[in-house]
């Protein structure tokens, strides 16, 4: 079984800053691309960012040069600062895994239990 644990979200003013975490923990053989992705009330959820074990990082228009996501393969865990923050980024905020577990050794993907952030004064 593979679980995540999501961390960091909050109620924040325009203009603030919050870092958000996601622990991967279970019998992980390898953990390929890890990410963020945020569902607005009444839309679809959309990509925030990815980032590959190697380190590649990929970002929506709409936060490119504000967030910036990064991990620790030591510690399976994903992390996504975001800076300078809009009432628009008001969503919650999914860690996503794709990964391979040892118990299947079959790649599939892992979603978190959310996150809730709040961009308002």
């Amino acid at each position: 079984q593979v679980q995540l644990v999501e961390s960091g979200g909050g109620l924040v003013k325009p203009g603030g800053s919050l870092r958000l975490s996601c622990a991967a923990s279970g019998s992980i053989f390898t953990i390929y691309v890890m990410g963020w992705y945020r569902q607005a009330p009444g839309k679809q959820r959309e990509l925030v960012a990815t980032i590959t074990r190697g380190g590649t990082t990929n970002y929506a228009d709409s936060v490119k040069g504000r967030f910036t996501i990064s991990r620790d393969n030591a510690e399976n865990t994903v992390y996504l600062q975001m800076n300078s923050l809009k009432p628009e980024d008001t969503a919650v905020y999914y860690c996503n895994l794709d990964a391979m577990p040892v118990l299947t050794m079959l790649r599939q993907d892992y979603w978190g239990q959310g996150t809730q952030v709040i961009v308002s004064s």
